[in-house]
């Protein structure tokens, strides 16, 4: 019996090594952190997940999110756009990102009481609001289930909800043109994501937030949590991309998840544009456009920058958020799991 026991923790022990080792390795894939010829392992590895990610299971889904035909997990409400579930995304070794863990969101201030009782089912244990203190009086604050009050965690927008603001503010389609036409919008855009690498008390803020999704506790046990912005495409996309990829997540995926948010965001986005023309307060609203989107070249110029400044993504999360090897493992510990 001593000998059967012992040989039994021999095996835990192994494997829960070999766990630990294979989630050393997933991680440092995914962050870009293994030499050249590891790429070709991702390759391998990324075309034998994506008909896994097509194709899962409706029942492995929580009964509050719905599959949508790209495996995005989608919370429909009626006061909010763009919630999502993180889960179900697989990673480089074929396991699956958890369900019901980390949910992203656009703002929570126009929900209904239906929404409320079913943000109530997610289980939610901790809200962090990106937003900015300008943005909060404007929209006002989230509405949330009882006992539920949400952290505030405001990331800089280097200035666009302002500028937004003042741009619709002065019904002057001359001034309108000069602020947002010729590129100007998205070359706005990119300058906003690169804050996101650049601005110390944002980089705090999303270190903040992945140190609380680490230690909240591990897969079904967790404590979920959601975090939002105003439209829930930036500093939101960021913090997801990020999170999607420290645990493993390919890049195409990590990139196809920021890149839903204009599916999501469609026809709410083209309602306002529509609102604003009739209300005479802008003659081209297709100028706010830029703002609205998600593109890959606004993802493009905050890696960029964080190449530039931290060597990698990897150097980003490591230098630039402080995030070690423990935090990153719990990352994953916390978030992956078949």
């Amino acid at each position: 019996m001593r000998i059967t026991r012992t040989r039994t923790a021999a095996r835990s022990a192994v494997h829960s090594a070999a766990r630990t080792a294979a989630g050393v390795a997933v991680c440092a894939l995914a962050l870009g952190a293994l030499p050249a010829g590891a790429a070709r392992a991702e390759s391998a590895a990324s075309a034998a997940s994506t008909a896994s990610e097509r194709g899962a299971a409706r029942h492995t889904a929580p009964l509050h999110s719905r599959p949508a035909a790209d495996g995005v997990r989608l919370v429909p409400l009626q006061g909010a756009v763009n919630v999502r579930d993180l889960g179900g995304y697989r990673t480089y070794d074929g396991e699956r990102v958890r369900y019901g863990q980390v949910f992203r969101a656009d703002a929570l201030a126009k929900l209904t009481d239906a929404d409320v009782t079913t943000l109530a089912g997610l289980g939610l244990k901790k809200v962090v609001d990106f937003r900015v203190p300008a943005e909060v009086q404007n929209d006002g604050p989230d509405r949330l289930p009882a006992g539920l009050t949400a952290t505030s965690r405001p990331v800089n927008d280097n200035g666009l909800f302002v500028t937004l603001m003042t741009v619709i503010g002065s019904r002057d389609p001359v001034k309108q043109e000069e602020m947002l036409g010729n590129g100007k919008a998205d070359a706005f855009m990119r300058e906003v994501y690169r804050t996101f690498v650049t601005d110390a008390s944002n980089r705090a803020q999303f270190a903040t937030t992945l140190r609380d999704i680490a230690g909240g506790g591990k897969g079904s046990t967790g404590s979920p949590l959601l975090y939002h912005c105003t439209a829930g495409k930036d500093r939101t996309g960021w913090t997801s991309y990020l999170l999607l990829r420290a645990v493993g997540v390919p890049e195409h995926t990590a990139v196809g998840d920021f890149l839903a948010s204009n599916t999501y965001r469609a026809a709410y986005d083209a309602k306002v544009r529509e609102g604003l023309k009739q209300a005479g307060l802008m003659q081209n609203p297709d100028l706010l456009i830029p703002l609205q989107e998600v593109r890959t070249g606004y993802l493009d110029a905050a890696l960029a920058e964080a190449e530039q400044k931290y060597g990698s993504l990897g150097g980003y999360l490591r230098k630039g958020l402080g995030l070690d090897t423990r935090t990153i493992l719990a990352l994953r510990e916390r978030m992956v799991g078949r």
